[in-house]
């Protein structure tokens, strides 16, 4: 039970996968949380494949991200993929909210670091704007990797709706 949680950024990857790593009695590896180092400095590529490829040799382990950089060393590892494919309403409002609780609340993320108003709304660097552009690309690329065969072994669950993503963790918990 190796599942690799993906979608485009505000689905509501990271929760989700925290759930299912429960359910399951796994380790839940945040992709972001292993990326991101202090002042949103990204670390190298080969610390970060170090890192992934630590946290992803278990038998029951839920990864949640989008960093092709690391695709094929997760993917290769994984048993299954669940794709959050929600519709752009529902990605956008939910990144919105958890942008405005983040910064309201200062929340710390990894590594120090913290979303801020500013960086959302007045930046180029603004997670709703990354979100709102990449939203079709996601969808476009998670399409093709499903279609492509590359990784058969994997099973494939999309899910398009939070409802679809609730009732998947309830007959994930019964089969557990």
């Amino acid at each position: 039970m190796r599942f690799v949680v993906v979608g485009t950024t505000g689905a509501g990857k990271s929760t989700f996968a925290r759930k299912l790593a429960s359910i399951i009695g796994g380790d839940h590896v945040e992709l972001d949380a292993l990326h991101w180092d202090a002042d949103w400095t990204p670390r190298t590529r080969s610390e970060f494949e170090a890192r992934v490829a630590a946290h992803t040799t278990g038998e029951r382990w839920v990864a949640d991200g989008n960093y092709s950089v690391v695709r094929n060393l997760v993917w290769t590892r994984a048993t299954d993929i669940v794709w959050l494919d929600f519709s752009r309403t529902v990605v956008f409002s939910r990144v919105i909210r958890r942008t405005l609780r983040r910064a309201t609340l200062r929340e710390e993320l990894w590594a120090g670091n913290r979303e801020s108003l500013a960086k959302a709304f007045l930046s180029k660097d603004s997670i709703l704007l990354w979100s709102f552009t990449t939203f079709g690309k996601n969808r476009s690329k998670y399409a093709a990797a499903r279609a492509s065969g590359e990784h058969p072994h994997l099973r494939w669950h999309e899910l398009h709706s939070p409802r679809e993503a609730r009732k998947f963790l309830r007959a994930v918990r019964l089969a557990a």
